[in-house]
């Protein structure tokens, strides 16, 4: 595979990966409230990670060419988005207190596991990271550049995800170090990343639910 091709494949998806949405506001959240970042991102990744195997088997055109399939991973996604920006925005008065203080090893874990979690289902229950695999993968993958698609497309995925893990660990510190300095300054930050996690689900909804005809 050229180096040329997956030179502008990186930079075509560092500029996706910088434009803020829904990754961006479950990592600021995250981070805003203390729990653990890096597990967050790691979700995060996980969900890419499954996106990718999707592509390179194939399955992925399946999933995007199957109405009722798609329509479904949309309204799981949005819904997911708005219950988790709604709690969110419920637990937002609990900033002030310290993270991770004398809180006993079992809890600590389980909220990795619970941070972790969380990412993998933002990630993969978002049918735009889907279509965005689709549309843009493909574009960098070259027939004749002596490596099967299959492994050039999945290299693509892996260079995501790693883009993803870099950008996303660096906002997600960003905002952790806002909550140790400025309390304040950190409600607002995470009442603004829980209202995008909102808007962005209801958008994803309304728009797949006139896609399919259902809004008219």
């Amino acid at each position: 595979m050229a180096g040329g091709a997956i030179a502008a494949f990186l930079a075509v998806d560092l500029l996706l990966v910088f434009t803020p949405g829904a990754d961006w506001a479950y990592t600021i959240a995250v981070g805003t409230s203390g729990r653990c970042v890096p597990a967050a991102v790691g979700g995060l990744v996980a969900g890419y990670a499954g996106y990718t195997v999707l592509v390179v088997t194939g399955l992925a055109v399946l999933v995007a060419r199957t109405p009722g399939l798609l329509t479904g991973l949309t309204i799981a996604g949005a819904g997911y988005l708005m219950w988790l920006g709604t709690t969110t925005l419920a637990r937002r008065r609990a900033l002030g207190s310290p993270a991770g203080g004398g809180t006993p090893d079992a809890p600590a874990i389980q909220s990795r596991w619970r941070a972790a979690a969380r990412g993998a289902a933002v990630s993969g229950l978002n049918p735009k990271g889907l279509l965005l695999y689709l549309a843009l993968l493909p574009q960098f993958a070259r027939p004749g550049a002596g490596w099967p698609l299959a492994v050039q497309v999945g290299l693509l995925g892996v260079l995501h995800m790693t883009d993803c893990a870099v950008v996303y660990s660096a906002v997600g510190t960003l905002a952790r170090g806002v909550l140790r300095r400025r309390t304040a300054a950190a409600r607002v930050l995470t009442v603004i990343s829980a209202t995008v996690m909102v808007v962005v689900g209801a958008a994803l909804l309304i728009e797949r639910l006139a896609q399919a005809g259902i809004l008219r």
